[in-house]
């Protein structure tokens, strides 16, 4: 077995390689040229440091790697491990996450992550191995949600771009990869203040509009409550993007994040569970 990096593969190698490691997975992500060069780039993932498995020259495996600072600290992101059906339980995982770690190891990194299904089982264990610990339960919510906004509440708006998030003394930056500011710079971001002009919460989303130029539905990265916010300004939150019913969705919001308790009593269900998991290199 062979191992190139990402940078040294044809971009049909690189497709081949991870549909068909994610052939009858419980998620279904295949992705087609197009869609995969999008996450590329706006997930930070590197082609010089992300891997692919050959045997001989049928490419059977694949990781991809990102890397960013994240609370001071250089962190990398397992952004996805596939290996092709027919090479399941034959070393190849090991053998790409033992050169994904060496990766790790030659980049500094401090801090590890990833994420992976709740109910698998053989890549947790996987993964556990090599050190990583579950430090995270993480949903998928997604349904119907009607404002319901009987009053208008004292809360004041600021609008901004997701750049200057990280800018703000109370932004909380440890987050799931794909929730983070730097992968969402085409959304939208809202701040949130009280009477007394105090913080009381954010929110990290994107809208998706229709052919009547209406909003037809909300992705939320982050919906943070502050110290000063409650659970009950969450409707007046999303009132400020729209007053109309609307499809709604989330993206590993935090199992304890209050805010995900609220949208499940409001209509949305959980769709997919992930475990998000981390291994301290230092």
């Amino acid at each position: 077995m062979e191992i190139k990096t990402v940078s040294q593969c044809t971009l049909e190698e690189i497709l081949k390689a991870w549909n068909k490691g994610f052939e009858g997975y419980f998620v279904r992500i295949e992705m087609n040229e197009e869609v995969f060069l999008k996450r590329l780039v706006g997930e930070g993932l590197s082609p010089e440091l992300s891997i692919v498995a050959f045997d001989h020259n049928n490419p059977v495996g694949i990781v991809l790697n990102g890397f960013r600072r994240m609370n001071g600290k250089k962190t990398s992101w397992n952004g996805g491990t596939g290996i092709s059906p027919d090479y399941r339980g034959k070393g190849v995982s090991r053998a790409l996450m033992e050169e994904t770690i060496a990766i790790y190891e030659r980049e500094n990194v401090e801090v590890a992550t990833l994420e992976a299904i709740k109910e698998n089982k053989v890549a947790i264990a996987l993964y556990e191995k090599y050190g990583y610990t579950i430090t995270n339960q993480l949903l998928f919510l997604s349904g119907e949600y009607e404002v319901n906004v009987e009053q208008q509440a004292a809360i004041h708006v600021e609008t901004i771009r997701p750049e200057q998030l990280p800018h703000l003394s109370f932004y909380q930056e440890e987050v799931p990869w794909q929730c983070s500011w730097q992968s969402n710079k085409q959304g939208e971001a809202k701040i949130f203040y009280n009477e007394n002009n105090e913080a009381i919460g954010y929110m990290l989303y994107r809208t998706v509009w229709n052919q009547a130029g209406e909003i037809d539905s909300i992705v939320l990265y982050q919906l943070e409550l502050l110290e000063n916010g409650t659970v009950e300004q969450i409707p007046h939150f999303i009132a400020s993007i729209t007053n109309h019913k609307v499809k709604l969705a989330t993206v590993n919001f935090s199992a304890s994040n209050p805010a995900t308790s609220y949208l499940m009593k409001n209509g949305l269900e959980v769709k997919t569970e992930q475990v998000q998991m981390k291994k301290n290199m230092a």
